[in-house]
């Protein structure tokens, strides 16, 4: 193409686009489209851009939207191609937008737009026009420099604005309006024209505009997606951090504004793949938190740092801090936390730290953003603790200690410290460097010592202790072996400042090796090896260290005195000292081999084995020997431990040290004398413990010390000797000792009793103490018979024992009066009240006794002994058991083993060679006896000999005897026989052979297993087989024995009872037995037996052993499971081993006879699945719900209850199982068959039980809450039924009651109903309902249907029609595109529920037709209208006129469009019905109207229709109907305005002509008015001389009623009349009407006496009015143009009768109204009657001013002269209108003399009268006027 054919080309483009350019000119614009995307060429793709866009414009409506499918295809292939010109093809899409007239969301409409515009061909398309549509809710407009904004590039705003186009969005210059663009684009979005996976994004950008508009919008659609978009996939979360962040470079976009930063993060803190974006966060929480002047470049957004968004946008930030910690891996945070953390800590020191310094600022979200920043430093630093954490300086952990002590923001904020402390806390659980763990002991004894008040060394002062903090560190990070860490336990426990139980809590836990097994961090991250236990990776602090850590160097003995003073109380020092020996006891057990077991009863175990354990005792010994020859040169652990303990047991007697004067003791007691000679020089150094203590248990303990260091072979005698001087000076004062001195006596007779007879058993020699205790041996047995002090015979009756027993005394040396039977028979009465002092001493004064002495003093004591069975206390059997085995055997008796406390042999004692064998012999015979006491002694009796004596031949040979004696006993109705046998069985047990063992064991299995057992013994006639009191027999007896039993049955003829009774008595027997299986080692029978004897071969006990660990007995029940637990190693795995047999025989018996079976097997099936797979018991779960079902109907109330508890776990898994999908949705189906119905059933729901209808109903919401769309569909019919009944169920009983009697409660029932009504929207069933709802589908929906009419027919109960109605608004709002086919039916339906006798429930039903209405034909739409038409015309109800204007009203506010779509049929009933009188029913019409039209001239629109019905309704027979139509009529006249046409005149006149006929009725006055403004609005009353006439003629007939409320309006229509007819004469007719009036006013004699209507006028203002109205029509009537004399004298001179030429002309007429006017205001006339003759007399004056005057009018006018001035009482508005009067009435004066001189003599004396300067200048210039 040459370059002149281009230039002649261009010039006629130039031609053409001239010539285009006039808009009278439509361009095929769609043809230029598709040629647009067909062509190639740049330069016609320009021009026919520019042609385009210029005809877009001059298209119809239709025609633009026609070209959307073809603009919006391809759009991404031209963005592609030219940005530009794609920028011009979305800016016309846009503009196309605001003709878009939107479908309503989900109908057939709206689901098929996205294939009407061509979106649903390609996916490019529809996601380039979301993207930008997203883009463009970004937009906003700045200055015109700026080329980016939040969220958008400058490329993006190019795109947006045109390339930068000035005009693109200024309306005013033919450019779009940006919000009202925004809106549309929204909108756009929201309809099916896209996916939720496209829309999502922009939905974002528009919840946060702060828009209102947009943001309903946005929040709408984000509601309504599905979760189409993943979370987790990485493009869409890197677009979220770029609209967030921005993007780099000086074109790049800006970060987001901080409401969608808000949003963006609220969506960021939900996906876990944040993590991969490790540099994006960072740069988020940096930017947002702590911002540098580098941190934001230029053009960059500058973060908020104050106010309500900054604090919520920070808040977060924080949160999303603690997400990205939670979730990241330490190797993604590794680089970043140390910065993240430096920043947080930049952030809140400079906020103040530790006090928070600002001060006048939002301090709420600053305060809770610190809390957040301390835990995100915590999870940051438990994430990386490596470059954190676990540095030699813990520089991070010492600052969170220092906020924890100092931080002064407040208790919420050491809240969050303190959260962040334990976080960092699972950091150090790990086995630590030993510099890193060296500093976190440092620094926790440091915390430990630091007191509230103290300045720290970060200068900090300590406003709050964090002692519990540091030792709960300690206990769990430091470990077990820590002795510094074990120092801190001991500091917790002695604190008690601050009454904080928790600390002293936490230190006791930390001395327990069971609790740190099980609890410490560092033992549980250890991992177990093959075969390894966990009790092995327990490592205990080693003694040594031990005592140096709590008392000192081991180099240096007596500094141990003062270092202990470091020990803060006494509790901490007895926890110091018990901690030693408990760990010193289990290292010397653990040497030999024989370790305790760790457990919950660690402690009191090591010291039951040390007191009663002869082995574990001689064990302990070895070990202290070994101690004390390894240290032979140098001072041991051990002495420095008995040193600390000696010197705090002496010298801490006022702190109460008990429990380390035991310690001390028992370690004394196993010692070597090599241990004790350090400190055995002084023992007299006890003396303060012993004798000034108050603590009866110290002093026994320091006194047993005292003896065992005194007799020590390198103890001061001559030190001891004078103690002992001394205390024998205090016993010898015995009888005169009151008060402490009694305590000083009672500590000296033991230390004494204790020394003497330890001093025999080291065999020392008496021989100089002999005197000492001939004079001790008299006072103590003085003391015993003749003391009346119970704590000095308690010492006495203690140290007689003593000697008695250690062979310092013997029957020869016992002093005069005193012999051994007035001691005997003095302890026997001690011991028959219970002292078991004296019962032991009894037992050791057998020591004095030969078997075959002639007195027999061997046997009294034994008799005495024997005799105390009658004594019925435990306590006191056991102790008679302890003495009977002492005198049997003496020191041989295992009972003795903790009095052998220092070296040496036991002394001799008398040889016993029969005394065993008879005691065995008595008491074997006596265990058969039927008398209780005795038969309780015996067992017990039996029980001490084999247990203390069980190593005696005579015991070994008796062993089967024995057995057969305590199997006997394992069936008594006593529980302590039963634990007594069990525990003898027990030792039994371990004495006897294999033989023995397994028969006893075949014994206890049978009588375990079987029904019967053989173990109950046999039955006599005295034998007591119930309680006293369990079987009354009516006459204040009971049955107890099988003798009553017998007897019963004889005397009633029924041998039969004697077999039941047996059977109840056996069956509690047998249960009796089973609960003592677990007491006193029968579970160690059992365990034994099961590795090698009965058990082995018969492992069937598992099962029917898992049944009984449940039984409702309380004794059983902890029995088997003490069983279980011995027996039972691993018990996981015994259960999965026998799971299916365990379930088998739970599901057999649980419907058994027995009550206690079938409650155990409840409990037991509910432990057995519950956390384990569902597939491992998957296969019994229907057979399990059916069950449990049948069991929760049982008769017996725990088994029920039992059941519905295991119902509750079954409810349990089965939403877990719904929540996680384990089962296959057949199961689950199957599952919901059986369980849906059942709690629906009497058993559920319809239970009376409160308890079982809260678990049933919570069990089917948490079902419909957790089940899938899918699963919940078969059931959902039932569901919404049943749930819908519930709603009313479950309502409040009270609520009915006050609903009834509301006024005594100053409530009425509508507030009442209101708040049923809100209670009713936030319930749970209406939500669980809602889920329903939205998992429907159609076919569904099409079995709903039915379920839903059968529960809107039968529901009862406000709540549940409510609901029902309620059902019916969510499924036409929620799920209207499967609903709309139903809709019709349920809106028939819901029109029959309108008529309920609840005001409330009518409403909501009503409410309920709205939103129907939305998806209804049209058909039936008018039917629901027609009803209400008819409700509303046709009944006599009011409330049913109430309920159609109801109905009307949620049509029109839930259906708006299908409202508007039928105005014509609806809005004259509206318009109508607005009038009705009733006020709820005018209201709710009104409101309708006035929603629903722009203006009144819409009355224009619908006026035939209106005035057609109001016409036809006039002849109702229902006079509330026919007023409100004619009030309908009179309301078209007003709203018609001041003219009105001949059409519309000639549509309204016949129905107003019936409007106003008839008699009177309150409210008329109002259409006459509006015939009047009819009259004067319409050209009817000049056109139309008729109906002119007609229209004269009502409203004459009208003046003429007699109701005095209705006339005063009527004189004042008529008034107003008749100044419309000009040209008609009316005067006479109103002279008729008014004169009658006025005249009665003014004859005093019959002054009108005037009823008012309550609340109306009163009746003096009725008076006024109706008079002031007469007057006013009187003299308006007058027309002075048509009653001038000259054109009237001829008539009048034809007229014969004088009253009718007194009304004939001018003249007349004015005297005559004169006159009227006079006689009313003859008396001083009201206000209001004085105005209106003046205002009236103005216009009168005024239309007489061309009148001529003759004679008799001047005459006449000069009386209205005199009569114009005012009396000075008026008030001023009446002499001022009298002044306008006399203003207007000068022109008439001006041409008659007579006029003007009474004019001007009436305005003289009004100016004289008057007050107010206003109205005197009005005066003086009307009187200027008149000279003039």
């Amino acid at each position: 193409m040459t370059e002149s054919s281009e230039q002649r080309e261009l010039s006629l483009v130039g031609k053409l686009m001239a010539m285009m350019s006039h808009r009278t000119i439509t361009l095929p614009v769609a043809a230029l489209l598709k040629q647009y995307k067909e062509n190639v060429n740049p330069l016609i793709r320009h021009f026919n851009l520019l042609y385009i866009q210029q005809g877009i414009d001059r298209l119809t409506v239709t025609d633009r939207l026609d070209l959307l499918p073809s603009l919006i295809t391809g759009l991404q292939t031209d963005y592609a191609s030219s940005v530009s010109n794609a920028a011009s093809l979305f800016h016309l899409l846009l503009r196309i937008l605001h003709s878009l007239t939107f479908p309503v969301r989900g109908d057939n409409e709206d689901v098929e737009l996205r294939s009407k515009l061509g979106l649903g061909k390609s996916s490019k398309d529809s996601a380039f026009v979301a993207l930008w549509l997203g883009k463009l809710l970004l937009l906003t407009l700045g200055l015109p420099e700026n080329t980016r904004c939040p969220g958008l590039s400058t490329e993006d705003v190019n795109f947006l604005c045109l390339n930068g186009k000035k005009d693109i969005w200024v309306p005013n210059a033919g450019g779009l309006n940006l919000v009202e663009t925004k809106v549309r684009a929204a909108k756009f979005l929201a309809s099916g024209a896209f996916v939720d996976m496209e829309r999502f994004l922009p939905a974002i950008f528009a919840s946060s505009d702060p828009n209102s508009r947009l943001s309903d919008i946005g929040d709408d659609i984000l509601k309504r997606a599905d979760p189409a978009v993943s979370l987790e996939d990485s493009d869409f979360l890197k677009s979220l951090f770029e609209i967030y962040l921005g993007t780099r470079g000086v074109n790049g976009s800006l970060p987001a504004r901080a409401p969608l930063q808000i949003k963006i993060l609220g969506l960021l803190c939900k996906s876990k793949q944040v993590a991969n974006f490790i540099s994006q966060s960072i740069q988020i929480i940096k930017e947002g938190l702590v911002p540098g002047e580098d941190d934001n470049p230029p053009g960059r957004n500058q973060p908020i740092k104050q106010g309500l968004e900054a604090s919520k946008l920070r808040d977060h930030i924080f949160i999303f801090t603690n997400w990205l910690a939670r979730i990241s891996s330490p190797t993604q945070l590794q680089s970043v936390a140390p910065t993240l953390v430096s920043q947080l800590r930049s952030y809140i020191e400079g906020q103040g730290w530790p006090k928070y310094s600002r001060v006048g600022t939002s301090n709420t979200g600053e305060l809770a953003s610190r809390g957040y920043g301390y835990e995100s430093i915590g999870l940051l630093a438990a994430a990386c603790p490596e470059s954190l954490l676990l540095k030699p300086d813990l520089d991070l952990l010492r600052w969170l200690f220092d906020s924890l002590g100092c931080d002064s923001s407040g208790q919420e904020i050491s809240f969050s410290i303190d959260k962040a402390l334990s976080s960092v806390m699972g950091a150090f659980g790990t086995n630590l460097s030993p510099d890193v763990e060296v500093a976190l002991t440092d620094l926790l004894v440091n915390q430990m010592g630091l007191r509230i008040g103290e300045v720290q060394s970060s200068s900090c002062r300590i406003i709050r202790s964090t002692r519990f903090t540091s030792v709960r560190f300690a206990n769990r990070c430091l470990p077990f072996h820590s002795t510094k860490a074990r120092w801190i336990d001991v500091l917790a426990i002695g604190d008690d400042s601050e009454g904080r139980n928790e600390i002293s809590e936490e230190g006791r836990r930390g001395l327990d090796p069971y609790w740190q097994e099980n609890s410490s961090l560092l033992t549980r991250n250890k991992s177990l090896g093959d075969g390894q236990d966990r009790h092995n990776l327990q490592r205990f602090p080693d003694f040594q260290d031990l005592v140096a850590e709590y008392y000192g160097s081991i180099s240096d003995l007596d500094a141990s005195t003062a270092y202990i003073q470091r020990i803060p109380s006494s509790k901490a020092y007895d926890a110091a000292s018990l901690f030693c020996r408990n760990i010193l006891i289990h290292q010397a057990l653990d040497s030999s081999g024989s370790t305790p077991t760790i457990d919950t009863d660690w402690e009191r175990k090591l010291g039951a084995l040390i007191e009663n354990n002869a082995d574990a005792r001689q064990r302990l010994r070895k070990y202290l020997v070994s101690m004390a020859d390894a240290s032979l040169s140098s001072v041991s652990p051990l002495q420095l431990f008995l040193q600390s303990l000696f010197v705090g047991v002496a010298e801490r007697v006022e702190d109460n040290v008990g429990r380390s004067a035991e310690c001390l003791l028992e370690l004394c007691a196993l010692s070597p004398n090599d241990a004790l000679s350090v400190f055995a020089p002084k023992a007299t150094l006890l003396r303060q413990a012993i004798v000034f203590s108050s603590n009866p248990s110290l002093r026994a303990a320091a006194s047993n010390i005292f003896g065992i260091l005194a007799s020590h072979p390198d103890s001061s005698q001559s030190s001891v000797r004078k103690t002992l001087e001394d205390f024998q000076q205090k016993i010898s004062t015995w009888n005169v000792a009151v008060g402490v001195q009694i305590y000083h006596t009672h500590g000296a007779i033991l230390a004494t009793s204790f020394l003497i007879s330890r001093l025999s058993q080291r065999r020392a020699s008496l021989k100089d103490y002999r005197e000492f205790i001939d004079g001790f041996l008299k006072a103590i047995l003085d003391i015993t018979c003749e003391s009346r002090d119970g704590t000095l015979v308690e010492g006495a009756i203690s140290a007689l024992s003593d000697v008695a027993a250690y062979g310092v005394i013997t029957l020869k040396s016992l002093p005069k009066p005193h012999s051994l039977a007035s001691i005997v028979s003095k302890l026997k009465a001690k011991a028959t009240g219970g002292d078991e002092k004296a019962i032991l001493a009894l037992g050791d004064l057998s020591m004095l006794c030969e078997e075959d002495d002639e007195e027999s003093y061997l046997d009294q004591i034994i008799d005495v002994l024997y005799s105390l069975h009658e004594t019925r206390q435990p306590e006191v059997q056991f102790a008679v058991g302890s003495a009977l085995s002492f005198v049997a055997v003496g020191w041989s008796s295992e009972v003795s083993i903790g009095r052998l406390d220092v070296e040496g042999l036991p002394c001799s004692m008398p040889r016993r060679q029969k005394t065993l064998s008879g005691m065995i012999d008595k008491i074997l015979k006596d265990c058969r006896t039927t008398r209780p006491s005795l038969r309780q002694a015996s067992v017990i009796w039996l029980l001490c000999l084999v247990q203390y004596c069980g190593h005696r031949q005579d015991i070994i040979t008796r062993l089967r005897e024995c057995q057969v004696a305590f199997k006997g006993f394992l069936a008594d109705h006593d529980s302590l026989n039963r634990e007594s046998a069990a525990r003898g069985l027990t030792f039994v047990y371990e004495k006897g052979d294999k033989t023995i063992k397994d028969e006893l064991v075949r014994d206890l299995v049978a009588s375990f297993t079987g029904t019967t057992t053989g173990l109950a013994g046999s039955v006599s006639d005295q034998t007591q087989l119930f309680e006293p009191g369990a079987l009354p027999t009516g006459d204040n007896q009971s049955i107890t024995t099988y003798k009553d039993i017998m007897s019963l049955a004889a005397e009633v003829g029924d041998p039969s009872l004697v077999y039941r009774f047996m059977s109840m008595a056996s069956s509690n027997a047998i249960w009796s037995s089973r609960a003592t299986f677990g007491h006193f080692g029968l579970s160690k029978i059992l365990s034994d037996s099961s590795v090698d004897g009965y058990l082995a071969q018969n492992p069937r006990l598992y099962q029917v052993l898992f049944r009984y660990r449940f039984d409702p007995n309380t004794n059983v029940r902890a029995s088997m499971n003490d069983i279980w637990k011995v027996l039972v190693k691993d018990s996981s795995a015994v259960t999965e081993k026998f799971f299916e047999s365990i379930m088998d025989d739970l599901l057999k018996n649980i419907l058994g006879k027995e009550w206690r079976v079938r409650q155990a097997c409840c409990a037991a099936i509910a432990d057995l699945i519950q956390g384990r797979s569902l597939e491992k018991y998957e296969k019994y779960l229907n057979q399990i719900w059916t069950l449990t079902f049948k069991v929760c109907d049982d008769i017996k109330a725990s088994v029920r209850e039992a059941a519905q508890a295991l119902a509750r776990v079954l409810a349990g898994i089965l939403t877990r199982s719904l929540e996680a999908g384990e089962s296959s949705t057949q199961n689950i189906d199957a599952m919901l068959k059986i369980v849906v119905p059942f709690l629906f059933s009497p058993s559920g729901l319809e239970s009376g039980s409160k308890e079982v209808q809260v678990f049933s109903l919570s069990t089917i919401l948490d079902i419909i809450k957790s089940s899938n769309s899918k699963t919940l569909r078969p059931f959902i019919p039932d569901l919404v039924r049943q749930l819908i009944a519930l709603l009313s169920v479950f309502e409040n009983e009270g609520i009915n009651y006050l609903h009834l009697n509301a006024d005594k409660y100053g409530v009425t029932t509508q507030q009442i109903d209101d708040a049923r009504l809100s209670g009713i929207k936030a319930s749970p069933l209406m939500e669980a309902i809602e889920r329903c709802l939205d998992a429907l589908d159609e076919p569904t929906m099409a079995t709903l249907r039915a379920s839903l009419e059968d529960a809107i027919k039968t529901a009862v109960g406000l709540p549940s029609k409510v609901g029902a109605s309620r059902v019916l608004v969510s499924l036409s709002t929620r799920n209207n595109f499967i609903f709309k086919t139903h809709a019709d039916h349920f809106l028939r339906l819901a029109r029959k529920q309108l008529l309920d006798r609840n005001d409330t429930i009518a409403s909501a039903w009503a409410s309920a037709c709205g939103y129907l209405a939305r998806l209804a034909t049209d058909g039936e739409i008018i039917k629901l209208i027609s009803y209400c038409r008819e409700l509303y015309f046709d009944s006599d109800n009011d409330r049913h006129r109430v309920i159609a204007g109801d109905v009307v009203h949620a049509v029109s506010k839930y259906a708006t469009d299908r409202f508007n779509a039928l105005a014509t049929e609806v809005l004259p009933l509206v318009f109508i019905a607005k009038h009705d009188q009733h006020e709820p029913a005018q209201a709710l019409f009104k409101n309708t109207w006035n929603e629903n039209v722009g203006g009144s001239r819409t009355v224009l629109l619908y006026l035939k229709e209106i005035t057609d019905l109001s016409s036809k309704h006039l002849e109702s027979p229902r006079w509330s109907i026919k007023h409100t139509s004619a009030f309908a009529i009179a309301e078209c006249i007003n709203s018609l305005g001041a003219e009105i046409s001949d059409r519309d005149a000639s549509i309204i006149w016949p129905a107003l002509e019936k409007a106003i006929a008839g008699k009177t009725w309150e409210g008329k006055e109002k259409v006459l008015r509006a015939l009047v403004m009819f009259a004067r609005s319409s050209k009817l009353i000049t056109s139309s001389p008729k109906a002119g006439e007609q229209i004269e003629k009502i409203v004459i007939r009208e003046s003429k009623r007699n109701n005095i409320i209705y006339r005063q309006e009527a004189l004042a229509s008529l008034a107003d009349f008749v100044d419309l007819r000009e040209d008609h004469d009316m005067y006479p007719q109103v002279l008729e009407i008014t004169e009658p009036i006025i005249r009665a006013y003014a004859d005093e004699s019959s002054g009108m006496d005037v009823d008012s209507p309550s609340g109306g006028q009163s009746s003096s203002k009725l008076v006024e009015v109706t008079l002031a109205n007469a007057l006013s029509a009187l003299l308006r009537s007058i027309n002075p143009k048509l009653r001038q004399d000259e054109g009237k004298e001829r008539k009048v001179r034809e007229l014969k009768d004088t009253t009718d030429m007194m009304v004939s002309d001018l003249s007349s007429a004015l005297a005559r109204a004169l006159e009227l006017t006079k006689s009313a205001t003859k008396e001083d006339g009201s206000s209001l009657v004085q105005d209106t003759i003046y205002d009236t007399e103005v216009k009168l004056f005024g239309k007489m001013a061309n009148i001529r005057m003759n004679n008799r009018l001047e005459e006449t006018m000069v009386g209205y002269a005199n009569n114009l001035s005012p009396s000075r009482d008026l008030v001023e508005r009446s002499r001022q209108k009298a002044s306008e009067a006399m203003t207007k009435m000068v022109p008439l004066a001006r041409y008659s003399e007579r006029i003007r001189s009474a004019l001007s003599q009436a305005i003289a004396n009004a100016r004289l009268n008057e007050r107010s300067g206003a109205i005197q200048q009005r005066l003086e210039r009307a009187q200027e006027s008149l000279v003039e």
